[in-house]
C-alpha cells in the first residue's frame, strides 16, 4: 500500500471533494493509529476546514462498504437533529462527497462511488466537514467527563435506536470473540513470528477464559441479547465536545456495524476508567477506576435507561471484561502474526499492551460485584 506524502499530492486528492472556497493547504493531522489523516484548509466562503483521510483497505476490506454505512448512519442522525432543533452541521459528522465532474462512469453507478476516491496506488480516501470550535480530549480524567462521555455514547444509540437499515459488516467477526477464536487458533498454530514458545503464561490467560466468553456471545447469537447500531471504537477521543463541554457529536464512524449495544458501552469502560496506559510498561498504574465506572454509567444510561432489555442490563458490566478480555487477545495475537495490525513504537509494543490490558481485565474481574450493584442502581 504505497503513501502519497507530498502536501501537493493531498492536495490534489483533496481537490477531488466537493469543498467550499480553494484549497490552501493540507498537512497531516495525529498520529494515526489506524488511518491517515490530514486537515485541509481552504480560502473564500468561509474559510471551511475539512478531514481528508486514508482509510487503510488493509484493516477495512470493504471501504465502499464502510462508506455507506457512514452516509446511512449520519443522514439518520441529521434529521434527528434537525427536528429537534439543532444544528445539523455541528451534531452530526458531515460526509463530504465527490465531485461529479472527477467521477468515472462506473463510480457513478456505484452506490458509494460519490463517497470516497481511489487513487492510482488503491489507497481510498474519504472526507467530512471540519467542526470549528469543537473540543476532543485523549483521555476521561475527571468523572465529570466520564459522565459527558457515557452521556454521548448513550445519546449516539439512543439516535440510532429505530434504525432499521441493514449495515455492511466491514471488518468480519469484529467484537465477535467466536471467530477471533478462530483467527486465533490459526495465529497459534502458525506462529508466524516465532514467538509462541515465550508466551505459555499469555496463551494460558486466553485459554482459561474461552468457555466464558463463548457463553456470553452465544446469547447475542441467539438473540437473547438484541443486536443494534453500534460505534465500536468509543474511545473520549472519539466524542467532539462544544466549549462548555457538552457534547457535540460522536465520530470516527468506520466501525459503525450492527452488533450488540453492550460492546461499545464495554469498550468505553476499558478506555474509560483505565488508571494507566493501554500501553503503560508500569503495570502497578493500571487497574480500572470505579469512580470513573460508576460516573461513566450514570451518563450513559441517563440516555439508555428504559431502552434497553433485560438482558442488556444485567450483562453491560460483564461486557466490560467482555471486550477488555478481546483486547488481550488481539494484541497478544497481533504480535504472535509479527505485528501486522496494529501500529508499533518498538517491537515488544504489543507484548506490553497484552500485558497492560490484562492487568486492566483483572482489575476489573476484582471489582466486577461492584460494578453490577452499580449498573442496577442507575438503571432502574
Amino acid at each position: 500500500m504505497t503513501m502519497i506524502r507530498t502536501n501537493e499530492e493531498i492536495m490534489e486528492i483533496a481537490g477531488k471533494f466537493m469543498t467550499t472556497g480553494k484549497i490552501r493547504e493540507a498537512r497531516p493531522l495525529g498520529p494515526g493509529f489506524i488511518n491517515d489523516t490530514f486537515i485541509v484548509v481552504t480560502e473564500g466562503e468561509g474559510n471551511a476546514r475539512y478531514i481528508l483521510q486514508r482509510k487503510n483497505h488493509i484493516v477495512f476490506p470493504d471501504v465502499p462498504g464502510m462508506m455507506k454505512n457512514i452516509e446511512l448512519v449520519t443522514e439518520h442522525i441529521r434529521k434527528k437533529v434537525v427536528a429537534a432543533g439543532g444544528d445539523p452541521l455541528r451534531e452530526v459528522l458531515t460526509v463530504i462527497t465527490r465531485r461529479p465532474e472527477t467521477m468515472t462512469e462506473a463510480e457513478k453507478e456505484d452506490p458509494a462511488g460519490h463517497l470516497y476516491y481511489r487513487d492510482g496506488s488503491g489507497n481510498f480516501w474519504a472526507m467530512c466537514l471540519f467542526i470549528e470550535g469543537s473540543v476532543t480530549y485523549e483521555k476521561a480524567d475527571t468523572p465529570e467527563l466520564c459522565y459527558k462521555g457515557g452521556e454521548g455514547i448513550g445519546k449516539f444509540q439512543a439516535q440510532l435506536s429505530d434504525f432499521t437499515t441493514p449495515l455492511n459488516e466491514t471488518i468480519k467477526g469484529f467484537h465477535n470473540i467466536r471467530w477471533r477464536f478462530v483467527q486465533w487458533d490459526e495465529a497459534v498454530r502458525r506462529d508466524a513470528a516465532g514467538r509462541v514458545k515465550d508466551l505459555a503464561e499469555e496463551i494460558s490467560w486466553i485459554d482459561s477464559r474461552r468457555e466464558e466468553m463463548l457463553a456470553f456471545w452465544s446469547l447475542v447469537e441467539d438473540g437473547t441479547i438484541p443486536t443494534r447500531v453500534t460505534h465500536n471504537d468509543t474511545k473520549i477521543s472519539n466524542i467532539l465536545f462544544d466549549g462548555k463541554g457538552d457534547v457535540l457529536c460522536v465520530i470516527d464512524l468506520d466501525t459503525c456495524m450492527s452488533s450488540t449495544s453492550l460492546n461499545d458501552f464495554g469498550d468505553a469502560i476499558r478506555s474509560y476508567t483505565n488508571t494507566g496506559a493501554e500501553d503503560d510498561r508500569n503495570l502497578g498504574n493500571v487497574g480500572m477506576s470505579m469512580e470513573m465506572f460508576e460516573a461513566y454509567t450514570r451518563g450513559y444510561l441517563s440516555q439508555r435507561k428504559g431502552n434497553l432489555t433485560e438482558s442488556e442490563i444485567s450483562h453491560l458490566a460483564f461486557s466490560a471484561r467482555y471486550i477488555t478480555y478481546e483486547q488481550v487477545l488481539r494484541f497478544l495475537m497481533d504480535y504472535i502474526d509479527g505485528d501486522v495490525y496494529y501500529k508499533i513504537a518498538y517491537p515488544e509494543h504489543n507484548l506490553v499492551r497484552t500485558r497492560a490490558q490484562y492487568r486492566m481485565l483483572q482489575s476489573i474481574e476484582a471489582q466486577y460485584g461492584e460494578m453490577m450493584r452499580t449498573v442496577e442502581k442507575y438503571a432502574r
